[in-house]
């Protein structure tokens, strides 16, 4: 089963907790135990699994990756985004999680996150269940 969900970002640079917006698909699917593949077909965007219980993981994430690829330095690309496409290379656009009872297997803490790097613009997120 393979669906797309459209995400619309708000800012420039931001992550994006969608646990509960997969859970509900994957409860949706009727799929009792499996497998989902999330994939981001963006460039500038990318998607992790982290810490979802204190707000600031996701700040402290943001604050370190805009330390290391600053959105303004000698970049070659002409678009004037190559920070967001070196950023969303770090993080990856693609991630799995376990279905078991029908639903996420994720970690005591853990959420999915979508992470926007060159907003706001909809966004599109691919899902594969099995």
């Amino acid at each position: 089963m393979l669906q797309t969900i459209t995400i619309n970002t708000r800012e420039h640079s931001e992550m994006i907790d969608i646990t509960s917006l997969i859970d509900q698909e994957v409860s949706k699917s009727g799929i009792k135990d499996g497998i989902c593949l999330l994939f981001v077909p963006h460039t500038t965007a990318g998607i992790t699994i982290n810490e979802s219980a204190d707000p600031s993981v996701r700040l402290d994430m943001q604050t370190v990756l805009g330390k290391l690829v600053p959105w303004k330095d000698s970049y070659r690309h002409l678009e004037g985004n190559s920070a967001a496409h070196i950023k969303s290379s770090i993080i990856g656009s693609s991630v799995m999680a376990i279905i078991e009872s029908g639903r996420l297997k994720l970690g005591t803490w853990q959420g999915i996150f979508f992470c926007e790097f060159d907003g706001p613009r909809s966004r599109r997120l691919h899902m594969k269940l099995q």
